[in-house]
């Protein structure tokens, strides 16, 4: 009993692996993918400011020089000042901070 039990076990087993699918999709062509658009560049946005007319001048010594020529630029170029309003109040000690510089300009982005 065991030996056919054993023999119909090992008959079934080889029917079923000649029997047997691969499940294999069908290849297909690969589709076509539309060419990208590169997008348009964008305009160097203008820079300004103390570093960067310093690197662009040629000499930056020339910025610290009073009597530099004028291709250098001015101070008044490179400092944020407070502008002087019409109508002012003075403080407690009867001085107005309008008109004086608050900092300096390292990088300026113009848009």
């Amino acid at each position: 009993m065991k030996t056919c039990l054993l023999v119909l076990s090992l008959i079934t087993i080889a029917a079923s692996s000649v029997v047997a699918e691969t499940y294999q999709a069908p290849v297909r062509p690969p589709r076509k993918q539309p060419k990208e658009r590169k997008a348009p560049p964008l305009a160097p946005a203008p820079v300004d400011g103390v570093i960067p007319r310093a690197v662009r001048g040629g000499n930056p010594l020339q910025m610290l020089n009073p009597k530099a020529p004028a291709k250098y630029g001015t101070s008044q170029e490179a400092i944020v000042f407070v502008a002087v309003p019409t109508h002012t109040v003075p403080g407690q000690n009867g001085q107005v901070d309008a008109g004086k510089w608050k900092g300096i300009k390292f990088f300026v982005f113009r848009f």
